[in-house]
């Protein structure tokens, strides 16, 4: 392992500065967050209870915050063990981290710093929804800190054990979904829980797709997840799997009274999936060319996310 803390490119004025902390927040990459956090509190809207704004506005930015400090983090751990060592110009896009370490535009000491203080934020956030809303906010606000945290930090990095996958697809569905819907109805429930679980498996598919381009990096890095685990073939049927399964979801909730019917809204992203499934079975081994079905794949998450939020919209107006 080994440390850098050279001073930034001076190719950029000061007046660009703002642009490259957009860059290493990644802010393609935060909806995934987002998304869940406004779909909890709608739930519990659709259900009757009224919304409260303030908690409303405070998971959403808790949540954005939280992953903009993941997000960093990831960055400097991945580069601290040598897996995103390649610059932004020679790398998929949207895979392999921001590239702001590797092109010397920040350091990793002011990475962790910024992290640091997105999880401060967090927590305080945190804390006066615990205060506010219950208990169950920290139990559920722990789970997804820690899970943020050592998702890449040594000694526990689970991302590199072949867990990364699986916590993600918890924390980004579940986690989020209940926490959300938790500050607003001041209870759990079982169609937050199933509802979740479309998102959760759609970031599952993000996750597999954007860590194929990255198969051999991670494997030269000891980034043991689950494309370097069983391989980019086996990766390809692990991403249509976790699409199938969101897809599935919603009937099988109707199906059993669990979800609103207007949940199948989720299948207006099947096109785009199916795109998405095509360019990456084409370009498997070709991480530059791979880049449109990565594109492709956060635009599915996004609509899928933006269908369900319509769909309880839809749910709370004219009951189905």
């Amino acid at each position: 392992m080994r440390l850098r803390t050279d001073s930034p490119s001076l190719a950029l004025m000061p007046s660009h500065r703002w642009q490259i902390w957009v860059r290493a927040f990644r802010l393609h990459f935060v909806l995934p967050s987002v998304l869940p956090g406004i779909m909890g509190a709608v739930i519990a809207w659709s259900q009757g209870f009224p919304l409260k704004p303030l908690p409303f506005l405070l998971v959403v930015v808790g949540v954005a915050v939280n992953h903009f400090g993941l997000n960093m983090i990831d960055d400097v751990f991945d580069y601290l063990h040598i897996v995103d060592l390649k610059k932004s110009n020679e790398k998929n896009p949207f895979t392999g981290g921001s590239g702001v370490l590797p092109d010397g535009l920040l350091t990793v000491r002011e990475m962790l710093a910024a992290s640091a203080l997105c999880f401060a934020a967090t927590i305080f956030i945190g804390l006066y929804l615990t205060y506010v809303c219950g208990g169950t906010v920290l139990i559920l606000g722990l789970i997804g800190m820690a899970s943020s945290i050592f998702y890449t930090m040594p000694p526990v990095k689970f991302g590199y054990r072949g867990f990364g996958e699986l916590g993600l697809l918890i924390n980004f569905g579940p986690v989020i979904v209940l926490g959300s819907y938790f500050v607003q109805a001041g209870q759990l429930a079982w169609e937050p829980l199933l509802a979740s679980l479309i998102m959760g498996f759609m970031m599952w598919s993000m996750i597999i797709i954007n860590e194929i381009p990255d198969y051999e990096a991670d494997r030269g890095g000891g980034k043991n997840n689950l494309v370097v685990r069983f391989g980019r073939k086996t990766a390809v049927s692990l991403y249509a799997g976790g699409l199938s399964l969101a897809y599935l979801t919603p009937p099988a909730g109707i199906c059993f009274q669990l979800l609103s019917p207007y949940t199948l809204l989720a299948w207006a992203s099947m096109p785009l999936a199916w795109r998405s499934l095509k360019i990456l079975t084409r370009y498997l081994e070709d991480p530059i060319q791979m880049a449109p079905a990565n594109l492709a794949m956060i635009k599915v998450h996004a609509l899928t996310g933006a269908a369900l939020i319509g769909a309880y919209l839809l749910q709370g107006i004219w009951p189905a």
